[in-house]
């Protein structure tokens, strides 16, 4: 079971390693989009430097890792269960697992060398929407409402995270939603504020992108 749960972490990663920002950047616009913008491959920088159908695409795609990786890690563990220290870590426990991997991926790419990876909030909600899909509704709806509200993608994403977390604390305890969703929740919110921390020193400098702010590519 031991190598179930590392083959689980493993598929993880380089399912959220595929850096399908890059490789539609380059194949819409020829563009690398890790050389311009931010240097990520997400989909805010794919929108600013080759457009919002390239970024469409990159969205569900980035988003289908996470969902793919909680999936794949359900396929694999099935009824079975890793004993650690008396606890008994099952299907959810490797499926969060896999999901966190998935986002260190795409962040940290092997692929690309460990550089140019996205910010994983794509990623961290299509885990969620795989593990509890009604909780990432309505993380994806703060998430637009507000991005639109501010039109700054990165205060959308961070409210949305963050919001996620606060409404499964009250579903935890109360309707005893099972405790690996939380777990996960917090997982993703503390990476995402930690990969967003330029982000957040421009936003209280007053000096972050807003939406629809365009990068100029030179070829």
């Amino acid at each position: 079971m031991i190598s179930k749960f590392i083959l689980v972490a493993v598929i993880g990663y380089l399912l959220g390693s595929i850096p399908f920002g890059v490789i539609i950047g380059k194949r819409v616009a020829k563009v690398d989009v890790t050389r311009y913008g931010s240097g990520k491959m997400g989909t805010t920088n794919v929108l600013r430097t080759v457009g919002k159908k390239a970024a469409a695409a990159v969205f569900v795609l980035d988003l289908i890792k996470g969902t793919l990786s909680v999936v794949f890690a359900g396929l694999i563990i099935g009824q079975g269960y890793l004993v650690v220290n008396g606890v008994a870590l099952g299907m959810l426990a490797a499926q969060i697992i896999a999901a966190s991997m998935a986002m260190l991926g795409h962040h940290k790419s092997v692929f690309l060398r460990f550089q140019g990876g996205g910010r994983s909030v794509a990623t961290f909600f299509g885990g969620l929407a795989a593990l509890c899909p009604l909780v990432a509704i309505f993380g994806g709806e703060v998430f637009i409402i507000g991005t639109g509200t501010t039109k700054f993608v990165s205060l959308g994403s961070i409210i949305a995270v963050v919001s996620t977390y606060a409404v499964l604390i009250p579903l935890t305890v109360l309707n005893k939603a099972p405790i690996e969703y939380l777990i996960y929740t917090l997982v993703g919110t503390v990476a995402i504020l930690i990969i967003h921390r330029d982000n957040i020193r421009r936003l209280m400098a007053g000096k972050e992108r807003k939406l629809g702010e365009k990068v100029k590519i030179i070829k």
